[in-house]
């Protein structure tokens, strides 16, 4: 099943490259959809010691005590997120919107999509990038209208941190708590993405019935 296998490859990546590896997917989540809930929880029940033969590894050294191995890893996926925020930030600064239309499917930013983020920003602001970072499937998409709309760099940053920080440890916190029930909390993981795939399968098939509706209804 693909997600069954999209699932068990981040879970490897993970489990093999440890901290560089949470650094690198939650860098990507920042501008694209990359589980990072997942991430995070897969994270927290590594560094719980869950996994036999799998441990934190940072500069070569491995990381034995599980609280210093939860805090590493942690501030690893907050500072990766962090790092993707900035390119994605850089990326409607200097693309601007011609770029995000231009490379709408790449970057999934269509235009409905940007309409969509600039009344985001227009109702909440300031806040719209920290509410933004833990609200989930938003969040990744908040770092290049950021940029589109020009908001300042300084603040931009100041509140992408601590949003990044919450959602990071809060989830390895569930993994960590989870320990060797992880696979459990993987599975019910696989229960979830399954009703979301299905959610959109149902919204997308509504949308092409209302406008072959709204077609037939012009021509009568």
């Amino acid at each position: 099943m693909l997600l069954a296998s999209v699932t068990s490859s981040v879970t490897s990546f993970v489990g093999s490259y440890g901290v560089y590896a949470v650094f690198l997917l939650m860098a990507v989540d920042a501008v694209f959809p990359a589980a990072s809930e997942l991430v995070m929880v897969y994270a927290g029940a590594l560094a719980s010691g869950a996994f036999a033969g799998q441990h934190a590894v940072l500069f070569g050294t491995r990381i034995v005590t599980p609280a210093w191995a939860y805090v590493v890893l942690s501030l690893s996926g907050t500072l990766g997120y962090l790092v993707g925020s900035i390119a994605g930030w850089g990326i409607g600064v200097y693309g601007g919107r011609p770029l995000a239309e231009r490379r709408s499917g790449l970057l999934h930013l269509g235009p409905e999509r940007l309409e969509r983020a600039e009344r985001w920003f227009d109702r909440w602001d300031d806040w719209a990038v920290l509410l933004g970072r833990i609200t989930p499937v938003v969040r990744s998409f908040v770092s290049i209208p950021a940029g589109i709309f020009r908001m300042p760099f300084g603040r931009y940053t100041l509140l992408t941190i601590p949003g990044s920080a919450l959602w990071c440890f809060a989830w390895a916190a569930i993994g960590w708590a989870a320990g060797a029930s992880y696979t459990h909390v993987n599975h019910a993981f696989d229960y979830v993405e399954i009703a979301i795939v299905a959610g959109v399968v149902l919204l997308v098939l509504y949308l092409v019935l209302k406008r072959r509706t709204s077609k037939l209804k012009d021509r009568a």
